[in-house]
């Protein structure tokens, strides 16, 4: 596309509206506008100049601001919707078949298509980051697309402009002065105590100041581009970790989210406050509670697996012993293990006897560790149990077969097949808390004889290496918007025409009022001729009554 050639003889990109020489209108519909738009200085911007390849196409499309608009409500949209029913962090549960009972059983037919649609997980979905990257990508493409032929018409801007204009400024004023000469030096350093940036040239003073603030949004962008650039590099294993663990007495696990690294529970402590403490503290609360939590605390001993170690093996390297308590993590490299919650008195093993049912006498005992069941207990003299079935958290039948609501032995139950020399084909039987079943009348039975609990710790592992992004971003974005929003950017055009009349034009992105106060300030020192705002009728209707006068 060819260039543009002003009457001033200077040649414009395509898509120019006002020369960047003269400042005279180029277009029709600057041609036509009593104010001509400032807001990019009247440059040509890509996105309405080459439209023809895929490549405008595409830089068109995300260089709209109804695109952009329509992105983030799409984003907040989606964001709304995750937060009707709890994300898959805050359910407790651990396979794909756990998290759809959930939200089947607690929100009914909407919680099933809200997890079959994915919302349970939704700020890890893939939809959910492609709207963030093409959020990122409008914010991207349509600042640049401002920015830079904002910022060369800015940097290259004439002294002098063409009456034509200075006329189609919102403030604009014009006519005969007594001195030119000595009008323009009075404005000139009237202009400079007012701290204006000024340049004079051939009877024209170009005044100007604050032309940092038009960088604010553009600012405020950079800072969002860094913020969701943090965002995104969440998903990529290694810089953010944010996983819960239950870690049960005496257990010893791969700590989730960490590799490599093996955590074992010695013991957990919790202590309450005693009455005299709590009356001190808490006046009557205790009484109305029963017990107030003073501090619970994990003691943990860390362990790595060595290098070379096969993941899994006992090849373990110890680190340190220590102490989680709230608000005191376990760190090491990059990593915090929080204490967060806890379980006391869970099942940890059942201890139970093979009896015979008419004498009641013991045939043997044998204990189920609920965390590990075997599949058999060999109790000698010819005598077995085989565990045929167990339920950690048994919640009744569903569809003819017994049903465990998760993984964890809150009411454990168990079927289990009874060998005994004078009945080796076996006899089965159902053993529940509180309740045994039979298909048919057993000779023998398994009786509950004990059980031990254990305390349960639960923990949430963090590690954040992009935390400083997303910093660095907010810090920039408060920058932008800092600089935007407390200064904007003025200018004061005071000329001499051909036929020696002084012309005023000025211009600001906003706060109109204090610019005509700069305004009338160097009207007063220097005897400017009168000025009107064709946006600000009452100010207009002054102006004529005063003439008048």
């Amino acid at each position: 596309m060819s260039n543009i050639k002003c009457q001033c003889g200077h040649e414009n990109p395509y898509g120019t509206e006002l020369c960047e020489k003269c400042g005279r209108p180029l277009s029709e519909k600057a041609k036509k506008s009593d104010i001509v738009d400032m807001r990019y200085e009247g440059s040509s911007r890509r996105s309405q100049t080459y439209k023809s390849s895929i490549v405008d196409k595409i830089w068109n499309f995300f260089s709209s601001v109804k695109i952009g608009v329509s992105i983030i409500v799409a984003v907040l949209a989606a964001s709304a919707i995750g937060t009707i029913f709890p994300q898959k962090f805050y359910v407790p549960a651990t396979t794909d078949a756990e998290y759809a009972e959930y939200y089947e059983r607690l929100y009914g037919v909407v919680g099933k298509i809200y997890y079959q649609l994915g919302f349970y997980d939704m700020y890890n979905s893939w939809w959910f980051k492609v709207l963030i990257v093409m959020l990122a990508t409008s914010i991207i493409i349509a600042s640049i697309d401002r920015v830079v032929p904002l910022y060369k018409s800015l940097k290259k801007q004439r002294t002098r402009r063409h009456p034509s204009f200075m006329k189609r400024q919102r403030i604009y004023g014009e006519g005969d002065v007594e001195n030119t000469e000595e009008t323009l030096a009075k404005a000139e350093e009237k202009l400079k105590e007012l701290r204006y940036n000024v340049k004079t040239e051939n009877g024209a003073i170009l005044a100007e100041k604050h032309r940092f603030s038009r960088w604010g949004p553009y600012v405020n962008h950079t800072g969002l581009i860094i913020f969701f650039a943090g965002v995104l590099l969440r998903g990529i294993p290694g810089f953010y970790v944010d996983e819960a663990m239950w870690l049960r007495e005496g257990e010893t696990r791969n700590i989730v989210g960490a590799p490599g690294y093996v955590l074992e529970n010695r013991g957990f402590i919790l202590e309450n406050y005693t009455k005299d403490e709590a009356e001190e503290v808490f006046g009557e609360a205790l009484d109305k509670v029963g017990s107030i939590v003073k501090t619970y605390q994990t003691d943990v001993t860390l362990y790595k697996e060595k290098e070379g170690a096969l993941p899994g093996s006992d090849d373990l390297e110890k680190m340190q012993d220590y102490s989680i308590v709230v608000n005191k993590p376990l760190k090491f490299n990059g990593y915090n293990v929080f204490q967060m919650d806890y379980k006391l008195n869970e099942l940890s093993t059942m201890t139970f006897h093979l009896v015979n049912k008419s004498t009641e006498k013991s045939l043997g005992e044998f204990t189920v560790d609920l965390s590990k069941p075997e599949k058999e207990y060999d109790l000698g003299n010819g005598s077995s149990v085989k565990m045929i079935g167990f339920y950690p958290d048994y919640d009744g039948v569903k569809d003819g077969e017994p049903y465990s609501k998760s993984p964890v032995p809150n009411n454990p139950a168990f079927i289990f097949q009874m060998k005994t020399p004078d009945k080796p084909e076996g006899e089965r039987s159902f053993v529940a808390i509180r309740q045994t079943l039979e298909v048919e009348e057993n000779d023998y039975a398994v009786k509950f004889a004990s059980a031990e609990t254990r305390n349960i710790s639960g923990l949430t592992i963090r590690k954040d290496k992009t935390l400083y992004i997303l910093l660095l971003g907010g810090l920039i974005f408060m920058i932008g918007v800092i600089q935007g929003s407390y200064w904007q950017h003025r200018r004061i055009w005071v000329q001499k025409d051909a036929e020696g009349h002084i012309l005023v034009a000025a211009h600001t992105n906003k706060n109109w009022f204090s610019l005509r106060k700069d305004l009338d300030k160097v009207r007063e020192s220097a005897v400017l001729p009168a000025y009107i705002d064709r946006q600000d009728p009452e100010l207009d209707k002054q102006e004529q009554e005063g003439d008048e006068e």
